[in-house]
């Protein structure tokens, strides 16, 4: 995409691009806040875990992880990449500022690294389409974001698995629905344009 066509679409802030820039930065308190409060088990001094598979658990707040990968594609479609960017930037720093310290330092590091990588995966592949293109970033950006997460968070892989399912669970879930928004949104935009 050229510089003029970014600027141009920066310039056109639809709702949907401030929507998915909300939801997106919602996404980081309330999952730090599910993995400490909610799930069908909950640790002692640990996370809340929930069932992602047969014998598979994670912690509760991979849902809202997954779907954060996700949501960032679609910011990044609807409104810029620089949007993008500091929507990365905000949901780090209020990662930090709202989970334990342990979890904050574990939720930071894993966000910022899997929502660079994804933006920078999506922005190579959006030529592809946005559902090619946020389906493979997500994926990296999960399997990323999972690693670092349990490994700064618990000390060790034991929960990579249900992590990476989890998100992947949520990942599948969701991109068809953004899509299908982002498709009507492209369609309403055509249809105000003059001539």
């Amino acid at each position: 995409m050229s510089i003029a066509s970014e600027r141009k679409r920066c310039k056109a802030f639809r709702p949907v691009g401030a929507m998915a820039i909300a939801a997106f930065v919602l996404t980081v308190p309330a999952a730090n806040w599910m993995v400490l409060n909610v799930g069908s088990t909950c640790v002692p001094d640990g996370p809340c875990l929930i069932p992602v598979w047969h014998g598979v658990m994670a912690p509760s707040g991979v849902a809202l992880a997954g779907l954060s990968l996700v949501l960032l594609d679609l910011v990044q479609e609807e409104v810029g990449v620089r949007w993008a960017l500091a929507a990365v930037i905000a949901g780090a720093i209020i990662a930090a500022v709202v989970a334990t310290p342990q979890l904050a330092v574990a939720s930071a590091c894993a966000f910022v690294v899997a929502e660079f990588v994804d933006l920078l995966i999506y922005t190579a592949l959006r030529g592809r389409g946005f559902f090619v293109a946020s389906l493979t970033s997500s994926i990296a950006g999960l399997l990323l974001d999972s690693l670092i997460f349990v490994w700064v968070a618990f000390g060790s892989a034991d929960l990579l698995l249900g992590q990476s399912l989890g998100k992947a669970w949520m990942v599948l879930a969701v991109t068809p629905i953004l899509y299908l928004i982002r498709r009507g949104a492209w369609i309403e935009a055509r249809a105000r344009r003059p001539g």
